[in-house]
């Protein structure tokens, strides 16, 4: 892997995780409505999220669905150039969205990858959990041996 490649040529790069709590697929546009009513009822217990830290995101008046559509297309167009991996979090049970998880480049040499996830407040308690899945998650299929948790 050179530093111009997010993971190696050959690597197939998973598309699901599969828990009793939550389930893991890339994030799309199907996801559109469901996705940005989920950020946009959690704006401030994701803002207190670890590697949310500058405020910006989400954005606190929102964002028009052609907009959020707009971000969840480039979010799978770096998943299908393999630049970036989002993935949407969603509820076994029913399938609504319930976080999302975002693995991109490092911003710095001392990490492989960048590991974001949030979720909604009503699922609060599943925060922890989704973090330390993620970290096993990697470690047994993906290519990256220091990812940045922020702080988790």
């Amino acid at each position: 892997m050179t530093s111009a490649t997010f993971v190696p040529h050959d690597f197939d790069p998973p598309t699901s995780l599969v828990t009793d709590r939550f389930v893991l697929e890339p994030l799309g546009p199907q996801h559109n409505e469901a996705d940005r009513a989920a950020w946009m009822s959690s704006v401030e217990h994701i803002r207190a999220t670890p590697g949310y830290p500058d405020g910006k995101w989400p954005p606190a008046d929102g964002m028009t669905l052609e907009r959020n559509l707009a971000d969840l297309e480039r979010h799978a167009d770096h998943f299908a150039a393999r630049k970036g991996f989002t993935f949407t979090v969603l509820d076994p049970a029913d399938g609504d969205v319930i976080g999302c998880v975002y693995l991109y480049p490092a911003s710095t040499q001392e990490y492989d990858v960048s590991v974001q996830s949030w979720v909604r407040a009503d699922h609060a308690d599943l925060d922890e959990p989704l973090a330390d899945a993620l970290v096993e998650w990697i470690s047994a299929d993906w290519p990256w041996a220091r990812p940045d948790r922020y702080g988790r």
